[in-house]
């Protein structure tokens, strides 16, 4: 079964199709990492192989053994049709894998826009932790990926100061990478400059550079 995995990655229509026609049971077999044929068509982003397994009864919202559903595939591989599919059929936005990462997370940390607005309009919870407690937005901050910080800010549901297991908030870890646009927006939206991390560190701490001491020196 592993060469019909690989085939539904790849977007063999017709070798799948036929497999699955051939044996229904096909389409609910698991690879080595417990991934059904269409979490593999999901990661290649082939929609008229996806909408088959579909049609077929694919389960649309079983995870893999590391906790991946389709959906948390779609956004973090981008997949921005196959995502608004997904979330039509009722899939879980807020599941969430073996490490704690959501859909959302995903799609902040890789800077896919669209997506990140799809889920946080379909209810996706933006202040969702993840094992090591960071959110969407220590993501997207520590990325730099100003698109997503500003839409996951824009609807007021967010902790701008949350911090994660190590006592960082988001302009901790802006401050951090040197992100200076990073570090504006999210002063911009109320971010605190005084919330000390666990190593008694406050976010203009974290970094020497000079555009980011210039940038606390205006605050």
């Amino acid at each position: 079964m592993q060469n019909l995995h690989m085939a539904s990655y790849e977007g063999r229509y017709e070798f799948v199709k036929n497999k699955v026609v051939t044996d229904n049971k096909a389409l609910t077999s698991k690879d080595d990492s417990g991934r059904q044929l269409l979490h593999w068509a999901v990661c290649g982003g082939h929609m008229e192989l996806m909408n088959f397994l579909l049609d077929r009864g694919a389960p649309y919202d079983d995870d893999d053994d590391s906790g991946w559903t389709p959906l948390m595939i779609a956004a973090s591989a981008g997949r921005e049709l196959i995502v608004r599919k997904l979330i039509g059929l009722g899939a879980n936005i807020n599941a969430q894998n073996t490490g704690g990462h959501s859909p959302l997370q995903y799609a902040a940390s890789k800077n896919h826009h669209e997506i990140v607005v799809m889920l946080v309009n379909n209810g996706a919870d933006v202040n969702i932790t993840d094992k090591m407690g960071a959110t969407p937005l220590h993501r997207a901050a520590s990325k730099n990926n100003i698109q997503s910080m500003k839409y996951i800010l824009e609807c007021n549901m967010c902790d701008v100061n949350c911090v994660n297991c190590e006592g960082n908030t988001p302009l901790h870890l802006a401050f951090e990478e040197e992100h200076e646009e990073a570090a504006r927006v999210l002063l911009e939206n109320n971010a605190s400059i005084d919330i000390k991390n666990k190593e008694g560190n406050a976010p203009p701490h974290m970094t020497n550079g000079r555009s980011m001491r210039h940038l606390y020196a205006c605050i």
